[in-house]
């Protein structure tokens, strides 16, 4: 989801504006995938890195403002299950209080997973699984070092990715999922955030399915 500020400067518009605006974007993909049968959504809304910049402010705010609204929306209340991941311990205790509001509220849908990747970060989740290792006292045995990985992998049981999107201009991933696309397809375009079109995540999906995958070099 990268290019909200950008859009608002390009715009002439503020920071809020920009950041509204990729909110209401994100309703659009969410809806689309319901309308697909897309089962699983992962969105990266906040990186570790960033969470230190000054406008970080902002997007509390349009959390704590937005919500409750959000919430009673037809597919929210009916179809979406969303999950917060990432770090908690450095979020203030009000978006936290709303993180678990949201994750128990949505917590019996089933149509869409929508994972919100906040304050997150593969380097910190990696630490993460670590340290859950080390406090359960589990046995790394060879033969199950993928399953124990599994088990306490931020995602779970949930498949890994077979698409990546990323908006904005940038090639790279910037921390993102970095244990979960081994064998993702990746797309990298340049339109912001704010100005994606259904259209053109339409076209995008349709050359992906249109791809020989290979598992393997």
């Amino acid at each position: 989801m990268d290019g909200n500020k950008r859009w608002s400067i390009k715009n002439n518009l503020s920071q809020v504006n920009g950041y509204s605006r990729g909110l209401d974007k994100l309703k659009e993909v969410v809806n689309y995938c319901i309308k697909k049968k897309i089962q699983y959504l992962t969105v990266y809304t906040l990186s570790t890195e960033n969470i230190g910049r000054d406008n970080v402010s902002i997007i509390y705010d349009i959390i704590v403002k937005n919500y409750q609204k959000l919430l009673k929306e037809k597919n929210f209340v009916n179809f979406v299950k969303m999950n917060i991941i990432g770090e908690k311990k450095n979020l203030p205790n009000q978006i936290l209080d709303i993180f678990n509001n949201i994750k128990n509220y949505t917590n019996n849908n089933e149509k869409l997973i929508l994972n919100l990747a906040f304050n997150y970060g593969s380097d910190k989740e990696l630490l993460s699984i670590v340290k859950k290792i080390q406090e359960k006292k589990e046995k790394f045995i060879e033969q199950e070092n993928k399953d124990l990985l599994k088990k306490y992998m931020y995602l779970g049981d949930i498949p890994n990715p077979d698409l990546l999107i990323r908006t904005g201009g940038q090639k790279r991933l910037s921390n993102f999922l970095l244990l979960y696309l081994n064998y993702t397809e990746l797309f990298f375009i340049n339109t912001l955030w704010p100005e994606f079109t259904i259209e053109e995540l339409d076209t995008i999906i349709n050359e992906f399915m249109k791809t020989d995958r290979k598992y393997g070099l």
